[in-house]
């Protein structure tokens, strides 16, 4: 008798996917920054901003041409997250932006929306993107995936 293989369980469903994967391609539509999602079930620190800062530099996000990349971060069963931002939007957005976005983030999360909380804070990062770096048609490549890691 032979053994099944064992099969995981995706963190989401593919419509949950395609709903983050679209936020991205909105949000960067009419900027030059960088947005990515990266997922994972459990957090290998303790704090996960240094998890994001670790998976930030391995998916190399701080080579755009504007520093201006945004990751967030989530361990969905440890229930933690983090966003952070490379120090070009930083530099223009503030500690104080991060933290009303983590807010927001926290919010849905607490209501069990986490597809509506993560589209919705991609959408208002890439608002701010927009605001201190448009989009230009001459020279704006899309220089990151836009797809989900998950780890």
């Amino acid at each position: 008798m032979g053994m099944l293989p064992f099969k995981k369980k995706p963190i989401f469903n593919e419509d949950q996917q395609a709903k983050i994967v679209q936020a991205i391609r909105v949000a960067e539509r009419l900027t030059s920054g960088e947005i990515r999602v990266y997922v994972e079930n459990h957090c290998k620190y303790v704090d996960p901003m240094d998890r994001a800062r670790e998976i930030f530099a391995n998916l190399n996000m701080h080579e755009t041409k504007n520093r201006n990349g945004v990751l967030l971060y989530l361990a969905m069963l440890d229930h933690q997250f983090a966003i952070f931002g490379d120090h070009g939007i930083h530099d223009k957005v503030g500690q104080t932006y991060w933290e009303h976005e983590a807010n927001l983030l926290l919010n849905y999360l607490s209501q069990g929306k986490e597809i509506e909380g993560i589209a919705s804070c991609i959408m208002e990062i890439g608002e701010s993107l927009r605001v201190h770096f448009p989009y230009d048609n001459d020279s704006d490549v899309n220089e990151l995936p836009d797809d989900i890691i998950f780890g």
